[in-house]
């Protein structure tokens, strides 16, 4: 078993560059990175970035969502705004109309964004919400903007109709390590989100499956999520970090730094080497002034724009960001 005080920088990079010869390290050796203390989370980039460089280049996948429907929820994450227990102020509405759903992905044709994603409140859309969404994903041209959608936990019949529809892939978080999601969400099991990744996975769609941090959770439950979706083999991993919001039922927590914000970004690359890990929610609010250090921990996308029910950094300002860092937004699959 690799421990903490036997690291070494030389060993560090030793490891990625067995991880990009195409070795899988052992666990133990694994969980010797996350475990790693804030001062030495900065040992992890060069290994991190390494890896980011051998599979993606200096090209960064750039994503939108839309909010489709908001609040009401029936589910109780304890992190979220629209929760059925959370009592946050926030805009609240039912889908809106497929024009509307349609017309950000359309505006996003001619920029360099590669995925615009519909995201919905709620366990799940009914069938005829499911169509007005696929048909409002439909009229985007998928040759400028690939298109996504999260809509909660659907059937394999409501999961074809995406597909069928030219969406190309399904946004479902498993949220947290499943020894922590009681602590999460009572109201579906981590069973069930994770039969829904399989159900997507066989409808032909990609996967694009993360989490949140800063629920609470140890090292090693941010290691045992990261292994879960290594074995569940999705494409994409969105990384949130907790933005507190007044009225959840986290709206005190404050267990982040932004030094331990990298630190799991940089390990997610070593185990999940190949796949795009994009930064999401809590960027800017949880990094500050680090958080253009995302890529060198290993990022290989980031979200534009708003999020569900905060705002976030305009596209113009991400864009300036990459070319300061000498990086290009990736080129569009069409």
């Amino acid at each position: 078993m690799v421990t903490q005080t036997m690291l070494h920088p030389i060993q560090l990079t030793d490891t990625a560059r067995r991880i990009q010869a195409g070795e899988t390290p052992d666990d133990d050796t694994l969980l010797s990175l996350i475990r790693m203390p804030d001062d030495r989370t900065f040992l992890l980039f060069p290994g991190a970035d390494l890896l980011r460089e051998h599979f993606f280049g200096t090209s960064v996948h750039l994503c939108v969502i839309r909010n489709g429907k908001s609040g009401r929820c029936s589910e109780d994450c304890a992190f979220c705004s629209q929760s059925v227990r959370a009592k946050a102020d926030i805009d609240a509405y039912p889908l809106i109309s497929e024009i509307d759903l349609a017309e950000p992905g359309r505006r996003l044709e001619s920029t360099p964004v590669n995925r615009y994603s519909v995201v919905t409140s709620g366990r799940g859309l009914s069938s005829a919400e499911v169509s007005t969404v696929s048909r409002a994903l439909a009229a985007i041209d998928t040759t400028a903007v690939s298109t996504c959608a999260s809509l909660g936990i659907l059937d394999p019949g409501q999961l074809a109709m995406l597909r069928d529809a030219g969406v190309t892939r399904y946004h479902h978080n498993l949220e947290s390590a499943e020894s922590l999601f009681a602590n999460v969400c009572t109201t579906h099991t981590y069973e069930e989100r994770v039969q829904t990744v399989k159900a997507a996975k066989a409808a032909g769609l990609s996967v694009c499956c993360g989490g949140i941090f800063g629920l609470g959770e140890t090292d090693d439950q941010v290691a045992e999520l990261a292994f879960a979706l290594r074995d569940l083999d999705v494409d994409s991993v969105p990384v949130n970090f907790l933005v507190p919001i007044k009225g959840t039922a986290m709206e005190k927590a404050s267990r982040l730094t932004p030094l331990r914000c990298l630190r799991i970004i940089a390990f997610l690359r070593h185990v999940l080497p190949d796949k795009e890990i994009i930064v999401c929610g809590g960027r800017v609010h949880n990094l500050g002034d680090l958080h253009p250090l995302v890529f060198y921990a290993g990022a290989s996308g980031i979200m534009t724009g708003d999020y569900l029910t905060t705002s976030g950094r305009n596209l113009a300002d991400d864009l300036a960001l990459l070319a300061t860092l000498g990086m290009t937004p990736r080129e569009k699959a069409g």
